[in-house]
Formats: C-alpha cells, sequence, structure tokens
C-alpha cells in the first residue's frame, strides 16, 4: 500500500490552500494546481556554455508535474513564470518531451502560463494560454514576481525559497511555500533550480509582520515561523 503524502493547509486571503511535498499548491475550490519556475531546459542552457551537467532535468520535471496532476486530477494548472529556462528553451526540448508537454497541457480542461523574467514569451504550440501580467481570480492573484508593495491574496514563484532549521542537533535544510496568511511565494518545481534562504532581504523584506515556511519532506510539509528558521541553509 502506498504510503499518503500529507501537506499544509494555508489559509491565504480566505482562500483554503493545500502546500504539498511536491511544491505544488492545490486549491480545491477552483481545483486548480499551481507551480512555479520549472526552468525546462536549464541543463542544455548549462551545457553551452561549456557546464556539462546530465540533460535529463526536463523529463525529471515533467515526470514529477505529473505525478502531481495525477494526484490531484486539476481541472486548471496555472504555471507561475520562469516554466522555460530561456526563450529558446523550447526549441531544444527533444521531441518526446515536447509530447510529454502537449499531454500535460491537454488533460486539464484550462493550462495558464505565466510570463516570467526568464521566458516572457511562453511558446505557444505546446498547448495552454499565456498570460503576460497576472491572472485574478477571487480572492487571488497570481503572479511571477511578488509586487515590492503589500499585494492581498498575491500568489508568486521567482525567488526559489529554501530555509533551513535545527531538529534534534540535525540541521535540516529544503526547499519551502513562505507565506504570512496575505501573500505567498512557492518553492522552485524545476529538477536543476537552486535556492534562496527566505532570510535574505529579497525574501523576507516582503513579510514586514513576519511569515512562516513551509519545508518540503519527502512525503509531509513540516511548518514552521520565522523564528525558527537558520541563516545558513
Amino acid at each position: 500500500m502506498s504510503r499518503v503524502s500529507l501537506g499544509a493547509e494555508i489559509a491565504l486571503n480566505g482562500a483554503r490552500l493545500t502546500a504539498e511535498p511536491s511544491g505544488a499548491l492545490y486549491w480545491p475550490a477552483r481545483e486548480t494546481l499551481v507551480v512555479a519556475d520549472l526552468h525546462l531546459e536549464k541543463g542544455s542552457s548549462f551545457a553551452r556554455r561549456g557546464q556539462l551537467l546530465p540533460p535529463y532535468d526536463s523529463r525529471t520535471t515533467l515526470g514529477l508535474l505529473a505525478d502531481a496532476i495525477t494526484r490531484r486530477r486539476p481541472a486548471r494548472v496555472i504555471c507561475l513564470g520562469d516554466s522555460f529556462h530561456d526563450a529558446d528553451a523550447a526549441d531544444r526540448l527533444c521531441e518526446e518531451d515536447r509530447a510529454a508537454v502537449r499531454r500535460l497541457t491537454a488533460a486539464c480542461d484550462e493550462w495558464i502560463w505565466i510570463a516570467g523574467n526568464h521566458d516572457p514569451a511562453p511558446p505557444g504550440d505546446l498547448g495552454g494560454r499565456v498570460v503576460c501580467d497576472a491572472l485574478t481570480d477571487g480572492p487571488l492573484v497570481f503572479r511571477h514576481e511578488a509586487l515590492a508593495q503589500p499585494a492581498a491574496g498575491e500568489v508568486s514563484g521567482h525567488y526559489h525559497p529554501k530555509a533551513a532549521v535545527a531538529q534534534r542537533g540535525r540541521r535540516i535544510s529544503a526547499r519551502c511555500f513562505v507565506e504570512d496568511g496575505r501573500r505567498a511565494i512557492l518553492p522552485a518545481f524545476g529538477a536543476y533550480t537552486g535556492g534562496l534562504n527566505v532570510l535574505d532581504r529579497a525574501i523576507a523584506g516582503l513579510y514586514a509582520d513576519g511569515f512562516r515556511a513551509h519545508l518540503l519532506g519527502p512525503r509531509k510539509v513540516y511548518s514552521f515561523p520565522r523564528s525558527r528558521l537558520l541563516r545558513a541553509v
């Protein structure tokens, strides 16, 4: 019997959401799955500059995304920008991976690519539709990068948040969700994405009154207040 994955329940500007161990965010009321920063074809981008990485990041990321979609069967998927690592990334996808993207976009009633700073014009031949700025749905606003000023209901990516805590004498570091009940930042979903400590000013400065970090474990999300987090990840 397979083990059940346990997400963290988040109340965000009146919406009830689930932060999943995969790094996806699920909104049951809208049957919507949200992911950030897939960075497809990051490996091939680095290879062009002489930094050779195993060329399997896109396939791994798409496989993880397919698993998340299979678990939830969402009517809608929202990708919060930087889904492709650069403007030419979609052209570098092998045919098998391009077909995998098309299967995913066709499996949902609606698929939305929000443009990011790495992919300001996501390709139109892989299915889904492109939103260039932000998408508002009821109490939530979906965009790539958080606004500098307070934004109620904002759901974004871009920063690839990570956090570290001390547990039973051990330092544990992981990708994480960040939220304060008003706005949330998702972890990067891509296989080759790095991370930024949530205590860095770029992230912490967006949460003047504190925040919670929800760290991703293999099958469970672990929630901590800012006061429990360590500077080094």
